[in-house]
């Protein structure tokens, strides 16, 4: 069964061995074998730029492959960052507070080094007391559940009133991004238990591990991403294929015919927004330890318009065009803004491409939207088409 899932989708294979090739060639020229043709800097870019493909990929499967243009996604993304920044801030923080209360002549309560930590992590806001959100900060193994719980419930809520209203098209999108504009409004308040626009900082000093070197950390992370962007490709490749892939695409040409043939389109496309929001999840879980830092303007709706402009450059209803789309970007976008691009002089006027950049990226957004309507992945299709 296996076997003739791969042979109905050898793209599946190919792209396998692709990111195969990249995370073993990436690793053996990094910093941590020795060779160091690759900074640690850019070994964390490139993790990050994986965890952001697999972000891209969820994006296209509920807005290329099922329709549904979320400009919400994004905010699924930033809430698995700080499910496990909270755990990461809370044992950093309290391997600082135990190491500094070690050796005094009466050994500190408990009640004092929670006292201490929540001085520690709170202080920046005025406050020294664990909100409610914190109750399993200590807990790396319940923090994990968070990753995928409170994602998926916020999706699945959110989705089941959406959707059992009937609301679709441009109102949907409205509504997701309405979302997402209330989540970060509520965490950059001083008072929501994240330290409001301080955020959390410090993530990618792992606990447990302050004896390894940041890229022997950078390398099993961009490795970790690597497996989760294979595993999310080829689980998101098994829902868009078959006859449950038919129905998703049917939802999104015509979604009154698939209702009126019998299908329960309501719980289609709650299973595919629900899931995806997981799996975006988990892909900001891995992101944030590599970037160290999250605040609430990771979750702006302009992040997840963003994530529209990656998949539809890439080529929406392809799931190696959301890959490439996403790569692309953000490496180019890394290039521009990290002043690898040469600004431009016009005599009269000097372009500044950190200050530029995005107007670049609209621009092509556009021209994508003309010229190119299949995105990058539809450049290929042409050319696998040309083939004798």
């Amino acid at each position: 069964m296996h076997r003739s899932f791969f042979l109905q989708n050898p793209s599946i294979l190919w792209f396998l061995t692709i990111l195969a090739g990249f995370t073993v060639g990436v690793t053996l020229v990094s910093e941590v074998t020795g060779v160091g043709l690759i900074s640690t800097s850019f070994v964390k870019t490139l993790g990050k730029t994986l965890c952001l493909c697999l972000v891209a990929i969820a994006m296209d499967v509920v807005w290329g492959y099922c329709g549904i243009l979320s400009l919400g996604h994004f905010a699924f993304f930033g809430i698995g960052g700080y499910a496990i920044g909270m755990w990461l801030m809370y044992a950093r923080t309290e391997g600082i507070v135990l190491g500094s209360l070690a050796g005094q002549p009466i050994p500190p309560t408990p009640a004092e080094i929670s006292d201490a930590i929540g001085n520690q992590i709170f202080g920046v806001v005025g406050s020294s007391e664990f909100p409610m959100i914190w109750a399993f900060a200590d807990n790396l193994f319940l923090q994990l559940l968070m990753v995928v719980l409170v994602p998926g419930l916020l999706a699945l809520v959110f989705g089941w009133l959406a959707f059992r209203s009937r609301v679709t098209g441009v109102y949907l999108s409205i509504l997701t991004q309405a979302m997402t504009l209330a989540l970060a409004l509520y965490l950059f308040q001083n008072d929501s238990g994240l330290r409001g626009n301080n955020g959390l900082s410090g993530l990618q000093n792992i606990p447990g591990y302050e004896d390894f070197s940041q890229a022997t950390i950078s390398i099993v992370f961009f490795i970790t991403s690597a497996i989760a962007l294979a595993a999310g490709y080829v689980f998101f490749a098994w829902i868009v294929s078959g006859k449950m892939g038919s129905v998703i695409k049917g939802i999104r040409d015509n979604e009154a015919r698939v209702r009126f043939l019998g299908y329960h389109v309501e719980g289609y496309k709650l299973f595919v927004f629900t899931t995806t929001a997981i799996i975006a999840g988990i892909a900001g879980a891995l992101y944030y330890p590599q970037a160290g830092i999250i605040n609430p303007g990771e979750i702006a709706p302009i992040a997840s318009i963003y994530l529209a402009v990656w998949v539809a450059i890439g080529g929406r209803g392809r799931l190696y065009g959301a890959v490439i789309g996403a790569a692309f970007v953000s490496l180019v976008s890394s290039w521009f803004t990290g002043g690898g691009a040469p600004n431009i002089n016009l005599g009269f006027y000097v372009i500044q491409w950190t200050d530029w950049w995005l107007v670049l990226l609209g621009f092509s957004f556009v021209a994508v939207t003309l010229f190119f309507p299949k995105g990058i992945g539809g450049l290929f299709d042409l050319l696998v088409r040309k083939q004798p």
